[in-house]
């Protein structure tokens, strides 16, 4: 159900996309809009894994230097079928953990010190098998397409409101019109960032449902996300927004509207669904 859902808000993206580029220039505008978002896209998904690595300040571990943490990631990798990731380990003290890289074959687990800590053997598999899920699901991959969509829509909201500033519109053989350019303009890029964030909040049910399985007990990564959203409440973390989803819990926080617009689903519901799993 995760997939078709996920797959259904790519469509949903996707139309959004086609209407406002119809709505402003008409063919050219999408094309030019989704050829910009594609460049700065194509470059975070070859090149985010490092850029993201370098700004934590993670640091690549061997066997030898974490010993059970290296071999609960290769056990699971084996059992997952999928090459073995490297693994880092960033100065932290808030117990969080994220994956990255564009493809089974160049990917990396890091977790904080903090993690090591606090969790069990057991609830540390179970957050390493969650990440080992968005590797082998291809997570990384599904959220570029969604940012070089949801960006789109935004530079040509972007273009449409100095447009308007300059009172010229870019038109093609079919033209646009003024007041869809107009709705564009202010609900477009809205309705993008809410799916692209839907479609981040899929993902997570998706992996927590493959690292339970692999695992092997959908209690170890219910009782660890319990533990980690706790302690993130209490220890901050400076982390950046935009890499915040790439975390398995947030290690930012907010509430009410914000919930709307959150990369994460609610703790509570992911640990009824994950204590609802019979495997």
């Amino acid at each position: 159900m995760n997939n078709i859902k996920t797959m259904f808000l790519l469509v949903t993206l996707s139309l959004i996309l086609v209407w406002a580029g119809a709505a402003f220039g008409g063919k050219q505008g999408m094309t030019m809009a989704l050829i910009f978002a594609a460049g700065m896209n194509f470059f975070a998904y070859w090149f985010s894994d490092k850029i993201v690595l370098r700004m934590y300040g993670a640091k690549q571990v061997t066997e030898s230097e974490a010993p059970e943490l290296y071999g609960i990631v290769r056990s699971l990798a084996q059992k997952a079928g999928m090459p073995m990731p490297k693994v880092y380990i960033m100065d932290a003290d808030q117990p969080n953990a994220f994956a990255t890289g564009r493809n089974p074959e160049h990917a990396a687990v890091a977790v904080t010190t903090g993690i090591t800590r606090i969790l069990s053997r057991d609830e540390l598999a179970g957050v390493i098998g969650h990440e080992l899920a968005h590797i082998k699901h291809r997570d990384i991959l599904i959220s570029t397409i969604a940012a070089t969509i949801a960006a789109a829509i935004s530079y040509l909201a972007q273009m449409a409101q100095w447009a308007a500033i300059f009172g010229r519109r870019g038109d093609d053989d079919e033209g646009g019109s003024p007041i869809a350019a107009l709705a564009m303009m202010i609900v477009g890029p809205i309705a993008a960032l809410l799916i692209q964030m839907a479609i981040s909040r899929s993902r997570e049910y998706a992996a927590d449902e493959g690292g339970a399985r692999l695992a092997g007990n959908p209690r170890f990564l219910s009782n660890a996300l319990r533990k980690l959203h706790m302690a993130s409440q209490q220890i901050p973390m400076h982390a950046n927004p935009a890499t915040s989803h790439m975390f398995i819990v947030n290690p930012l926080t907010g509430g009410g509207l914000l919930k709307l617009f959150s990369t994460h689903p609610p703790i509570e519901e992911r640990v009824a669904r994950l204590e609802s799993l019979s495997l």
